[in-house]
């Protein structure tokens, strides 16, 4: 491809991506389907069903139109390229291209078309209303109005961006996509937290956040289990809202507080430093902190060597090995400012016996 038609394709490839799956800059900025079409959409407050019905039909319509949008900017950006005229001077690939652009344009409106008839009653959220529809809701509009209602309370638990949002209402699990609305009665569903995973969300963060996968299934056979994605630190109101059951998977370890995830962190760190070898005929004792496990850590003062800033901060710490390694990490945690935990990593505290000042760089695995 020529200089003109490369650079629109990887431009209009990126604004296509950042547009399906929205990062905050296209958010921030107002970018999306929801504030686009929002005199249109009307409000998810007043009718939350009525609204994303509406909501996932636009999707589908708008990007669907992407190839066709693209084949129509290649008419401007590639004029020499003749795409204008169709019947004439256009290769068969762009053909075939165009050709393909309207079949899926086409078929997206026949799908909604097909979805909006008899009030919407064909389209998938309506159809998975009336998979509940049973005593005290004789159609699916007053599942839809039960939905409506309990998602205007303001004690709902609701988190997750737009295009992955999870809402536990009194009565309902709701799972909110691109595309659809996955829901389930509590009253009718069990939960159980399959997965656990570290991310480092931000350069700016030294301690990663864990997500949790939990999947929900209903006794109804009509409802499809679905999966929802959640910040541990968002476990335990999930928990206080949530009336179904939670089992957990074996080896899945729930970390609830920031001190709990920095632990991870701290632990990784420290494998990185120089390990401290016992001294032939001294026997490791138990740790002070819990008395559980060895003490197997030792403070050495090592940021000097390293060439940390301020090292004049450190000292050297002449204890012998009297902590292990969650303890004192724990103890780390607690010396710090709680609302600046980008910082923990870097900071110093003071030896929990002798008071010695040390960083991370100081902290040796007894070996």
């Amino acid at each position: 491809m020529e200089s003109p038609e490369l650079s629109f394709t990887l431009a209009y490839v990126v604004l296509s991506l950042c547009f399906v799956f929205t990062p905050n800059e296209f958010r921030s900025a107002g970018l999306t389907v929801q504030n686009l079409f929002s005199s249109w959409l009307g409000s998810e407050d007043v009718g939350f069903i009525q609204y994303h019905v509406r909501r996932t039909s636009i999707t589908l319509l708008v990007h669907s139109a992407l190839p066709l949008g693209y084949y129509m900017g290649m008419c401007i950006a590639a004029p020499e390229k003749n795409l204008g005229y169709f019947h004439k001077q256009v290769s068969d690939s762009w053909r075939a291209f165009l050709l393909l652009s309207l079949c899926i344009q086409l078929t997206s409106w026949t799908l909604v078309i097909y979805w909006s008839r008899h009030h919407w009653h064909n389209h998938p959220i309506c159809r998975a209303l009336q998979a509940h529809i049973q005593p005290p809701h004789p159609g699916w509009g007053s599942v839809a109005t039960s939905v409506n209602t309990e998602f205007r309370r303001i004690d709902k638990f609701a988190t997750g961006a737009p295009g992955a949002r999870v809402i536990v209402t009194d009565s309902w699990v709701l799972k909110v996509t691109t595309y659809h609305v996955y829901m389930a009665l509590q009253s009718e569903c069990h939960v159980t937290v399959t997965q656990s995973r570290q991310h480092q969300l931000s350069p700016d963060l030294t301690s990663p956040a864990q997500i949790l996968t939990l999947r929900v299934d209903s006794i109804n056979p009509a409802v499809k289990p679905f999966d929802i994605r959640l910040i541990s630190t968002e476990y335990a109101e999930l928990r206080e809202k949530l009336h179904a059951p939670i089992r957990n998977s074996p080896n899945v370890v729930i970390h609830q507080t920031m001190s709990e995830l920095f632990l991870d962190t701290f632990r990784a760190h420290v494998d990185l430093n120089q390990p401290y070898t016992l001294p032939s005929g001294q026997e490791m004792e138990p740790c002070i902190g819990c008395m559980q496990v060895p003490a197997n850590i030792k403070l050495v003062r090592l940021c000097q060597a390293e060439g940390a800033p301020n090292v004049s901060e450190c000292q050297q710490c002449f204890c012998r090995p009297m902590w292990c390694l969650s303890c004192l990490g724990r103890w780390f945690a607690s010396r710090q400012d709680q609302q600046r935990p980008e910082t923990w990593l870097s900071s110093r505290v003071p030896c929990p016996t002798c008071r010695a000042t040390f960083c991370v760089l100081d902290i040796c695995a007894v070996h």
